[in-house]
C-alpha cells in the first residue's frame, strides 16, 4: 500500500468525531485506507456495492443500523441516503469518537438530504487520487512554505519527457504501472462505471448517453473559463439540462470549478469560474491523447499542464497546515494569473504555469499586477514552469520548476 498523507488527518478525526467521512472519487483509495486506518481497532466492514447490504439498509434503515457491529466502516455511503437520519438519531444517543467510518463517492454538501442531516457531528476528510509527493513517498508542504516567504530549494529535475509522463499516468492508484493501451481500457471501464452506476443513482435519469459526449468536450476546455451559453449550443443540451449534468458531475468529483479571485474593491474582474477535470491522465484518455507523443498541440498540453497543476494543490490542500482556498485572475482586458492562493487571513500567493523550459518578464505580467494592486496583502509570485532551475525575477517573484511543488 502507498502510504496517504490524509492518514494521520484521518486518524485524529476518529478520535474527536462520532463520524467521519472519508469522501472522494471511485478508485481513489478511499475503501484500502480505511481498512488500514482501522486494521488494529476491530472494525466491521460493510459495503454498499454489496446488493444484500444495500437492499437490507434501503428497506429497513433503523433496523439496519440497529444490527451493526461497532465501531463499522460503511463503504459507498451516498448510494443509502436513507441512512443518515437512522445514523443521526443513533450517535444522539452514543457519542463515541469513531463509532463510524463512512466512505462516500459523491460530495455531501452537494446532496442536501445527505449532508444535512449529520450537520454538526460528521468530520469530512477528501481524499483524492495519488499526489506526486505521495508516489514518491514525501509529504508536500509546497503551500506552507510559500506562505511563509520560502520557496523548496532542492528540486527533482525531470526532462519534459519525464514529466509528461507523470500527467498521463495521473493519480489514480490501479494504472501507476500500466502502459497506455492499459490505462485506456482501465479508464473506459472506469468512466462506465461511473455514468452507469453513480450517475444512475443520483439522478435516475435517462440521458446516460449524452454524458461521454459531454465529458469529452469538458476534457477540451480544461483549465478554461466555463461558457455554459457556448457549452449549450455546442452540446446540443438546453441550458436548465447542462447545469443539472454538471452539478452531477462535481458531485460525483469529475469535475471542479475554479472560482474567480476578486476582493470587491471596484476592480473589473472576469467573474466566470474555470473549470478542471479531477486527473490529468482522465483528460488524456478523455482526448484520445498519448502525451508521450512528439506532435502534441502546445496548447492542449499547456491546458492539461495547468489542470495537473490544479491537482496537486487541491492534494496538498487536504493536509498542509496554511488553510488556503483557490481561485483564478483574470480581468476584462485579458490580464490573467492561472492561479490565486488565498489563506484565511487574506494573504495570496499567485501562480502562473507555463509549459515551457525558460521564462521571460513577459511571462511575469500578470503576477506583477497582482502584486502592485494588492500591496500587503501579496506574499509573493511564482512561473511553474518545464525547466529545471530556480530564477528569481525581482522581490517577490520567481520561477520554479513544476517538480517543487512535490520536492521536499
Amino acid at each position: 500500500m502507498i502510504l496517504r498523507n490524509s492518514a494521520e488527518k484521518l486518524k485524529k478525526a476518529l478520535a474527536q468525531s462520532p463520524v467521519v467521512l472519508l469522501n472522494g472519487a471511485r478508485q481513489t483509495g478511499k475503501s484500502t485506507l480505511a481498512k488500514y486506518i482501522t486494521e488494529t481497532l476491530d472494525y466491521s466492514y460493510i459495503t454498499f456495492d454489496d446488493l444484500r447490504f444495500l437492499s437490507a439498509a434501503q428497506n429497513d434503515p433503523i433496523g439496519f443500523i440497529q444490527g451493526l457491529r461497532y465501531p463499522v466502516i460503511l463503504d459507498e455511503i451516498q448510494r443509502v441516503p436513507e441512512l443518515f437520519l437512522a445514523i443521526k438519531h443513533d450517535v444522539d444517543q452514543n457519542r463515541i469518537p469513531g463509532r463510524y467510518l463512512l466512505t462516500g463517492s459523491a460530495n455531501p454538501l452537494l446532496i442536501p438530504q445527505l449532508g444535512d442531516s449529520l450537520a454538526g457531528r460528521m468530520s469530512i476528510i477528501n481524499l483524492f487520487p495519488l499526489s506526486q509527493g505521495e508516489l514518491a513517498a514525501v509529504e508536500e508542504h509546497f503551500i506552507d512554505t510559500v506562505f511563509d516567504k520560502r520557496q523548496p530549494t532542492q528540486f527533482i529535475k525531470l526532462t519534459k519527457q519525464e514529466l509528461y509522463s507523470r500527467i498521463a499516468s495521473g493519480g489514480y492508484p490501479l494504472v501507476q504501472q500500466a502502459d497506455f493501451e492499459a490505462r485506456e481500457l482501465w479508464f473506459n471501464g472506469y468512466v462506465t462505471l461511473l455514468l452507469q452506476r453513480d450517475i444512475k443513482d443520483l439522478s435516475h435519469i435517462t440521458g446516460i448517453a449524452d454524458f461521454p459526449r459531454l465529458l469529452y468536450l469538458l476534457a477540451t476546455r480544461a483549465s478554461n473559463l466555463i461558457n455554459t451559453a457556448e457549452l449549450s449550443r455546442t452540446s446540443g443540451l438546453a441550458a436548465s439540462t447542462l447545469s443539472r449534468y454538471l452539478v452531477l458531475l462535481e458531485t460525483i468529483f469529475l469535475v471542479n470549478f475554479l472560482p474567480a479571485w476578486s476582493v470587491n474593491r471596484g476592480k473589473r474582474l472576469v467573474k466566470s469560474p474555470k473549470i478542471t477535470l479531477i486527473d490529468s491522465g482522465l483528460i488524456g484518455y478523455l482526448l484520445g491523447l498519448n502525451l508521450q507523443e512528439p506532435d502534441i498541440d502546445g496548447k492542449v498540453l499547456g491546458s492539461i499542464l495547468e489542470n495537473f497543476v490544479v491537482n496537486e494543490l487541491q492534494k496538498q490542500m487536504t493536509w498542509n497546515k496554511t488553510r488556503t482556498s483557490m481561485f483564478h485572475y483574470r480581468t476584462v482586458n485579458g490580464v490573467e494569473v492561472d492561479i490565486i492562493l488565498e489563506n484565511s487571513a487574506g494573504k495570496i500567493v499567485a501562480l502562473e504555469v507555463k509549459n515551457s523550459a525558460t521564462v521571460t518578464a513577459q511571462d511575469f505580467k500578470g503576477l506583477r499586477q497582482v502584486m502592485e494592486t494588492e500591496g500587503d496583502a501579496f506574499v509573493q509570485g511564482i512561473v511553474l514552469y518545464t525547466g529545471t532551475e530556480y530564477v528569481p525575477f525581482g522581490h517577490g517573484l520567481c520561477a520554479l520548476p513544476i517538480s517543487a511543488l512535490w520536492s521536499r
